[in-house]
């Protein structure tokens, strides 16, 4: 017997070719992976490294990924980052001039950050408990008499 596991729903962004050494974007991305939006946003901009720009570039497209689409109307506040990686890209190889004729390598290293975040486990349990709710049906109107204004005699 399987088990059937149902897939939850969750929205990537990536930056390729970014002009960093993916060994110091995974420094970064293993900072926020796991972590709310606004907690994980807070982590960079207090971060004093330099990808940690590029990630938060990154992370600000998944947001506005869930935000936009259609079909889910996402509040970014209330997601979760899923996932958060840096492979390697392509790397450049340059060469410096050394002493007596001789050249030096010089690689210059990119890497592809990726950014995937979904809802969180209390935001879709509030949606269901709210979808779940009966909603309140306004009682019928009833008529109020008129009050009939009485004039005293003098």
């Amino acid at each position: 017997m399987a088990a059937v596991e149902a897939q939850s729903q969750t929205v990537r962004a990536q930056a390729k070719w970014v002009h960093s050494s993916a060994r110091k974007a995974r420094l970064v991305t293993d900072l926020i992976r796991g972590r709310s939006v606004p907690e994980a946003r807070t982590i960079l901009a207090f971060s004093q490294r330099a990808v940690a720009r590029d990630v938060e570039k990154v992370l600000r497209s998944a947001i506005a990924n869930a935000e936009s689409r259609p079909d889910l109307h996402w509040n970014g506040d209330d997601l979760v980052i899923v996932t958060a990686y840096a492979d390697e890209g392509p790397t450049l190889k340059r060469w410096q001039a050394r002493a007596r004729g001789r050249a030096g390598k010089i690689f210059k290293r990119t890497c592809h950050i990726t950014v995937e975040v979904a809802r969180s486990a209390e935001s879709i349990a509030l949606a269901e408990a709210a979808a779940a709710k009966p909603r309140r049906q306004r009682a019928p109107k009833q008529e109020q008499p008129v009050a009939e204004t009485t004039e005293t005699e003098e």
